[in-house]
């Protein structure tokens, strides 16, 4: 069981696994996943003031573990996924895109992505991912050095 508070609201989180591999055999598609060893399903309460609300989840994974182990792994990987996301957002300004043809959406994620990881790698000058972007586009100078971050 994990609690998490915050946001004006309480979520408590209970966890449930199978790793039977018999059970897991029985399960529609368990054929479709090679590596299937777990099967987790996660009950979320959560109350903000007086409203309550319950939602059931469901989860795989191929690695044998405790509930609490899998429930703590998939936290932390939303709290990584969420980060990036913000800092795309905040920095790149990526949910105001409107690319919507072709493959166009992904082509410039991937270079967002690339362009995000060249300036995290930068350390000489110490200001925020927006702000570097910003001086990269301004400088032709720390553009460079940006960019030397690909070859070592």
């Amino acid at each position: 069981m994990m609690f998490n508070k915050g946001h004006g609201r309480l979520e408590r989180r209970e966890a449930w696994t199978i790793s039977d591999p018999k059970l897991l055999a029985g399960l529609r598609h368990a054929a479709d996943f090679a590596h299937l060893t777990t099967v987790m399903m996660v009950r979320l309460e959560r109350r903000l003031g007086t409203d309550v609300s319950v939602e059931w989840r469901y989860y795989i994974a191929s690695r044998k573990t405790s509930a609490a182990q899998l429930l703590r792994h998939k936290r932390s990987h939303w709290r990584i996924e969420n980060s990036l996301h913000w800092v795309l957002d905040i920095a790149f300004r990526e949910d105001e895109s409107r690319l919507r043809k072709g493959h166009g959406a992904q082509n410039c994620a991937i270079l967002r992505h690339l362009a995000l990881n060249l300036l995290k790698q930068e350390s000489t000058c110490k200001l925020g991912t927006f702000n570097k972007r910003l001086k990269a586009a301004w400088d032709t100078d720390y553009l460079l050095k940006v960019l030397a971050t690909l070859f070592p």
